[in-house]
């Protein structure tokens, strides 16, 4: 609060009579703005920033962004192990409560554009439920193979988004043709469907095709890792091959780990390194989320423009150098209106 007022001392408005308030007031006036108007303001004004020249943000004329989780530490008062809970057992808890975050990122610029959040207790796919009917055409969205069911990917795919999903290499994918780039039609079948075919049904590609959803795969193998390969298998609903070969699917799905770097900037260094919240109340826990979250938006949102400047992708530009820089400013910026 010193810093942020210190502008104001400088320019001579400072009135002799105010005086910095405490911390304890400082929580009093946080817990009467509550967690709503900071939510709001994140709805507002997290929208994907890339323009059309961003480098590394697009795959053809998609947005390249990604689904994926985080839990934060909070502090260990009665209140918030009520709220949130723990992850572990009874034998060997977590040392904390933990609050589950599910959040849709635009992969070439960091910027989380939407969030859910919840107890530990809650899954990372009961969560996604909360962002899916938010998709919007126009993205291609990733995803890692925990986020993979039937019901969630009709829900995705209704939303007119593209979608490209890692699933596990045990998920049954009949192959119906063989396309030039190596990937291959097949379709998902719904399980119930599924359970009603007969053996004969299940091996005729025209019987799988009139009662299945349209889809394409695309398979490769990691065979660089001590103790033997790793088969990474993608589902994409892009069904023309021409429209985005198998390698740049490929490629499009190595940005998804974008997010997780996303996510590190969020945990480790807008928190100081300390990895664990300061509020010790459930709402105070949910408004600092909304706060962080905005607060790196904005700060992604400084190196995006920068990048765009001098035309270069955004993961060239460090975001602990930028942070810095941002906090050095805010002081000699809080005289003015914002």
């Amino acid at each position: 609060m010193r810093l942020l007022v210190n502008g104001l001392r400088f320019l001579g408005n400072w009135n002799d009579g105010w005086k910095v308030p405490t911390s304890s007031a400082i929580t009093q006036a946080r817990d009467r703005l509550g967690e709503a108007p900071l939510k709001m303001l994140f709805e507002r004004v997290a929208v994907p920033m890339a323009r059309a020249g961003t480098r590394g943000a697009w795959l053809r004329g998609w947005r390249v962004m990604a689904l994926d989780g985080v839990v934060l530490d909070v502090p260990d008062t009665p209140a918030n192990l009520a709220e949130f809970g723990r992850s572990g057992n009874e034998e060997t808890p977590s040392p904390f409560p933990q609050v589950r975050i599910v959040g849709l990122a635009q992969c070439g610029t960091h910027a989380v554009v939407d969030a859910a959040r919840g107890p530990i207790t809650i899954g990372e796919q009961t969560l996604t439920a909360e962002l899916i009917p938010r998709l919007q055409p126009g993205m291609l969205v990733t995803a890692d193979r925990n986020f993979y069911s039937y019901r969630a990917w009709q829900d995705a795919l209704a939303t007119g988004a593209a979608l490209l999903w890692r699933v596990s290499a045990s998920l049954t994918l009949p192959v119906l043709e063989w396309l030039p780039d190596g990937s291959y039609r097949s379709v998902l079948i719904d399980p119930k469907v599924k359970r009603r075919l007969s053996r004969t049904a299940r091996r005729d590609p025209a019987a799988l095709a009139a009662v299945g959803t349209p889809i394409r795969v695309v398979e490769y193998m990691i065979d660089n890792r001590a103790g033997g390969g790793e088969l990474f298998c993608f589902i994409t609903s892009i069904l023309d091959h021409t429209a985005a070969s198998a390698v740049e699917l490929a490629a499009a799905y190595h940005e998804r780990w974008e997010i997780e770097l996303t996510f590190d900037e969020i945990e480790i260094h807008q928190t100081g390194g300390d990895r664990v919240l300061r509020s010790k109340s459930p709402q105070l826990v949910k408004q600092e989320i909304w706060g962080l979250l905005l607060t790196h938006y904005a700060i992604r949102h400084v190196v995006k423009d920068a990048a765009d400047t001098v035309d270069i992708d955004p993961d060239r530009l460090s975001f602990i150098r930028s942070f810095r820089a941002i906090r050095r400013q805010i002081p000699g910026q809080a005289g003015f209106s914002p």
